[in-house]
């Protein structure tokens, strides 16, 4: 099985191929452009670097969320053009979750960051073991003073995502980054994760792929302020 998983929910925008959940080529690019004039051509040149079309793909795979709107409604965008009319399945996965999954290969306890902005991060906390990621924790917005005090149990945090390096002065010397070249997000990872979703049944069709968000889009935050500051007016 041939598996296409993509991630541009945060700051850098992922692409992979894998065959049977065992990674064939993968890419990322993390220099400032935005996530619409980069991904397609990532996926194009990986395609073409191993003679593959997109009809050769078997499962489509992506990061739904949580993330930044843009990012996360490109992703979603761009999987439910690519799998449009092909009668292939899809599996929509946790943003952080394939984030702790950059990190399978560690045992500890790994708390997946991506910086919400407005003082909040995009959140969840998973422990590994023996290449295992099992969730202890569900995706959610917090501080990071709230986060920090949650973790406090652990002697040891391994922090992992764009949201990691702002997050970690919260912390105590409880916690430590990934290293770099696992910090941000990964396409392999997100197929691996998606690999295994769909082994265990999970899987949806192109049209009800969904991104997930978890607070709303900032436009409708302000509206809604701006209507509570008129209200006690």
């Amino acid at each position: 099985m041939i598996v296409l998983a993509l991630d541009s929910t945060a700051k850098a925008a992922a692409v992979a191929l894998l065959r049977d959940g065992e990674l064939v080529s993968k890419d990322m690019h993390d220099d400032g452009n935005t996530h619409s004039s980069t991904l397609l051509p990532m996926i194009e040149r990986l395609l073409c670097e191993n003679s593959l079309s997109v009809d050769d793909i078997d499962l489509f795979a992506a990061s739904a969320g949580p993330g930044s709107f843009t990012g996360v409604r490109i992703g979603a965008a761009t999987l439910k053009g690519l799998a449009f009319g092909r009668n292939k399945p899809c599996v929509a996965v946790s943003a952080l979750e394939a984030l702790a999954y950059n990190l399978r290969d560690t045992d500890g306890i790994v708390c997946a960051l991506m910086d919400a902005r407005r003082g909040q991060f995009y959140t969840a906390t998973f422990k590994v073991a023996a290449g295992e990621v099992e969730r202890i924790t569900p995706d959610e917005a917090k501080s990071g003073e709230d986060i920090a005090a949650t973790l406090a149990q652990y002697e040891k945090v391994w922090l992992v995502g764009d949201g990691a390096e702002v997050a970690k002065p919260f912390f105590g010397d409880n916690a430590a980054l990934a290293d770099k070249d696992k910090l941000l997000a990964d396409g392999e990872s997100v197929g691996a994760l998606a690999y295994k979703l769909y082994k265990g049944g999970v899987c949806v069709s192109d049209t009800e792929f969904a991104p997930t968000y978890l607070r709303l889009p900032q436009a409708e935050r302000e509206r809604l302020e701006k209507i509570q500051k008129e209200e006690i007016k």
